[in-house]
């Protein structure tokens, strides 16, 4: 194990998260000692930085925020340059538990990409509504590609084998969840073997998350139209679009509002009773 650990780079996206960030870095030393880190700071305005350097760690600093498929890319990138096998997606905010390391390690050994699964059996994290269905969705597609099951393919705690790595230093989505899902598509498109093993959701150790529940949602719903074209022929899905149009002009319309409408009156929902339960 220590060699595999050896030829790891854990990568950890980090904006805005200095009251976490020095927590999180000193429990993975703890864990995992000799492991190889690297912070990328994303345009941080706190001290988020500064605390990585103080831990020792790696730390490369964008001006401004990109967001975490940029920081990604940078670290599979920085990996190839010096000579990692594999990459490790970790979030800095202590929700990732360090202790499910090994068994993602173990896992590359007959895969190229391990997700983190937090919907897989183990922990207590759950999510509704919307959200819910849209991941739910996501997962069932692409575990039928992957010909495997897969629960979690919106997971930013992940690792990836020297294939991956190779194939993610060149071709890596940057666009917020392209990070997760998009990449999941290429690395299937390109033949690369993937699994899961479950893993328990931690609450924050601070700080704040860097999407809201609105932009999270409509992020998600892009990323089930964007994987629609992905997993399809772009003629035979326009042909589909086309004769559904045929038939009538109103459907593509009255089901995109239908929709928007469900996700609306969920959000609003769920704002109402967070205010219900402060008053």
């Amino acid at each position: 194990m220590s060699t595999v650990v050896e030829n790891t780079l854990i990568v950890l996206p980090a904006w805005n998260e200095e009251e976490a960030i020095g927590g999180t870095l000193s429990e993975i030393l703890r864990v995992v000692p000799g492991a190889r880190l690297l912070v990328v700071n994303d345009g941080s305005t706190d001290s988020t930085a500064q605390i990585a350097r103080n831990h020792g760690v790696a730390v490369a600093s964008f001006p401004f925020n990109l967001g975490v498929g940029a920081a990604m890319r940078f670290g599979f990138r920085y990996a190839k340059a010096h000579g990692f096998d594999n990459v490790i997606q970790l979030d800095s905010d202590g929700q990732h538990d360090p202790a499910y390391l090994a068994q993602l390690l173990e896992q590359l050994q007959s895969h190229d990409i391990v997700i983190g699964a937090r919907f897989a059996g183990e922990g207590s994290y759950t999510v509704s509504g919307p959200r819910k269905w849209a991941m739910r969705m996501l997962s069932a597609v692409i575990g039928r590609t992957a010909r495997t099951r897969l629960s979690d393919t919106t997971s930013g705690f992940r690792a990836s084998g020297p294939r991956a790595v190779s194939l993610f230093a060149n071709d890596y989505p940057a666009e917020y969840l392209g990070d997760t899902v998009e990449s999941l598509v290429t690395a299937l498109r390109s033949g690369l073997r993937v699994t899961q093993v479950p893993v328990a959701m931690r609450t924050r150790a601070g700080g704040q998350p860097s999407q809201s529940a609105w932009r999270s949602t409509a992020f998600l719903f892009r990323a089930v139209i964007a994987l629609a074209w992905l997993t399809s022929d772009p003629d035979q899905l326009f042909r589909k679009f086309r004769a559904m149009s045929e038939v009538s002009y109103f459907v593509g319309p009255v089901v995109a509002l239908a929709m928007l409408t469900i996700v609306v009156l969920s959000l609003l929902r769920k704002r109402l009773r967070e205010r219900h339960a402060l008053w």
